[in-house]
């Protein structure tokens, strides 16, 4: 009688335990950590849907961001292994890492820039009598940061007919832009989102051409300028493959969001980046695309890019940019 009633209460606690609700997958795992790099402009804008639309999470990944100010800083990162993944990375100079460290940038997913989704653009301030980049002589210029930046500015400003001393240029911090064109300190420049849309809403600039690298580096108005994209270290791909791969997905899923609800991914651009609640809805969107879905037009305007870089010195060597592509 005594083990029937042992038997008894056993199967009681074990009827018991199943009626408990199950523990979440969140509660059953501890969620990957990924360190990310980030630059907060709106070419950034996946990191922080992926953030917030709560993809990361899904695929059991937190990232750990640090915020890194353009790309040689990210460039840097990824090759001391201080980070795995860098949110957005200027292809040119991701690639010219990987000629001296192979494999340290490789690309799971890239922006392009054209004519309609716009980034970087040649600006000038108010009340300086230039309507078009040729227009730009004599004129003291800046440009956003990194040899990437600065030479492809330099190749633009060319293509219009102005050699080095029909105009200065210098670098400068992405964040100091704005309140230099307020001062008058530069006629005009190469500038990129959202600063741009931020000189244009207070009035203290107008843009004189976006689309740049398209029309005069890649000779169409439609060609795709892939000029960043986001990438990890072949390191953590080694590594935690399983996680890289999970990394890739919320990755996709961000980018799926912007491209079908473009309106409603802006919104995350405030407070995240640089971008003021008032110049949201001005940011264009970028044609973000996973390198696994790029087709054959698209990666020949990669390798055209790829190659220009060669041409004016920032990438020392010609490359396959295939091999740099991570697809998962």
């Amino acid at each position: 009688m005594k083990w029937m009633t042992k038997t008894t209460a056993a199967l009681v606690l074990l009827t018991s335990l199943a009626a408990l609700p199950a523990p979440s997958r969140a509660q059953e795992k501890v969620q990957d950590k990924v360190s990310v790099g980030v630059f907060p402009v709106s070419s950034s804008l996946p990191y922080f849907v992926a953030l917030e639309r709560g993809f990361f999470k899904e695929e059991n990944i937190e990232p750990e961001m640090t915020k890194l100010m353009g790309g040689p800083p990210n460039v840097a990162a990824m090759m001391t292994n201080q980070i795995e993944v860098s949110a957005v990375l200027v292809t040119l100079e991701g690639l010219n890492a990987n000629v001296k460290k192979p494999g340290v940038a490789m690309y799971i997913a890239l922006n392009s820039q054209t004519k309609v989704w716009k980034m970087e653009q040649f600006v000038v301030r108010t009340g300086f009598p230039a309507n078009s980049i040729a227009e730009l002589k004599g004129a003291k210029l800046l440009s956003a940061p990194g040899p990437a930046n600065l030479n492809t500015a330099k190749a633009i400003l060319a293509k219009n007919g102005l050699k080095e001393g029909d105009y200065t240029i210098d670098q400068l911090d992405m964040g100091q832009h704005i309140n230099a064109m307020t001062a008058g300190t530069f006629d005009g420049g190469y500038t990129l989102e959202p600063n741009a849309s931020m000189m244009i809403k207070a009035g203290v600039a107008r843009s004189l051409e976006a689309g740049v690298i398209s029309k005069y580096v890649l000779g169409s108005d439609t060609a795709n300028a892939y000029a960043a994209g986001c990438a990890m270290t072949s390191d953590f791909i080694a590594k935690r493959p399983d996680v890289a791969k999970r990394f890739a997905a919320a990755w996709a899923k961000a980018i799926a969001f912007i491209n079908a609800n473009p309106e409603e991914a802006r919104k995350y651009l405030a407070k995240n980046t640089f971008t003021p609640d008032n110049v949201v809805d001005m940011v264009s969107m970028l044609g973000y695309v996973m390198t696994g879905d790029m087709n054959k037009e698209q990666l020949g305007d990669l390798q055209a890019f790829a190659d220009f870089g060669n041409s004016i010195g920032v990438v020392p060597e010609k490359v396959d940019v295939s091999k740099f592509l991570q697809k998962f």
